[in-house]
């Protein structure tokens, strides 16, 4: 069964980051992570294509400068550190950046190894960066980044609030807002999100539909078009 089926890896590392991250250390400390979980993901990898598996789908970082978690716990009165195009902190998506580039790197090296296994590279941090860009594009408010669900501030979140101590007042249409709840997308930044990696440009390489079963075809077209 495994040799036939699409396997998700992860993501993986995103909550040793996020750890480290507010426990306060310093983004050198936190670079030195990266190496450490690029190896967990490879290794993985490594493991289930000796168990059979084929196909793999390896998600990238989120652009963590525009999480509303982290834009809450970064928060500065200096201009210069945001995106004047998005709002989001450019130094902590410089740090997606530098994942992503030492992961795709590996997936490249792991590819040329194993050539008879199809290792494709899912850009989560572009298919999310462009709901920030052009969100009246894609029909969301035109200040995306406050969550629809959560407890003040300027983003609408509390960092630090503890769960069931305050029940927060969420937006009236979710559909509007990329961040339901400071931490998770609402359900239809992630609709976005799977379209631009099923149907591109942010599968590298695309997925390529035209070798699959009509029945297949028949499911993939129905969850894409609910």
């Amino acid at each position: 069964m495994i040799e036939n089926s699409l396997i998700l890896m992860g993501e993986i590392g995103g909550n040793d980051y996020n750890y480290a991250f507010f426990v306060g250390k310093n983004i050198e400390e936190i670079k030195e992570l990266v190496p450490l979980v690029i190896e967990t993901i490879s290794s993985a990898i490594t493991e289930l294509i000796g168990m059979g598996g084929k196909t793999f789908l390896v998600p990238g970082e989120f652009p963590l400068g525009c999480s509303v978690a982290y834009l809450s716990l970064y928060q500065t009165s200096n201009i210069e550190e945001y995106d004047p195009l998005t709002g989001c902190l450019k130094w902590l998506n410089k740090f997606s950046e530098y994942h992503d580039e030492q992961l795709q790197a590996e997936l490249n090296r792991l590819q040329k190894l194993y050539p008879h296994v199809n290792i494709i590279y899912a850009d989560y941090y572009n298919t999310l960066l462009r709901l920030a860009q052009e969100p009246a594009k894609f029909g969301f408010i035109s200040r995306p980044l406050p969550a629809c669900c959560a407890l003040g501030g300027p983003f609408n979140f509390t960092l630090g609030r503890k769960r069931g101590t305050q029940v927060p007042e969420c937006c009236d249409d979710p559909s509007k807002y990329v961040s339901w709840d400071g931490v998770h997308m609402t359900e239809a930044a992630y609709r976005l999100m799977a379209e631009g990696i099923l149907k591109g440009p942010y599968a590298i390489p695309p997925f390529d539909w035209s070798c699959l079963s009509s029945e297949i075809k028949n499911t993939q077209n129905s969850l894409m078009n609910n």
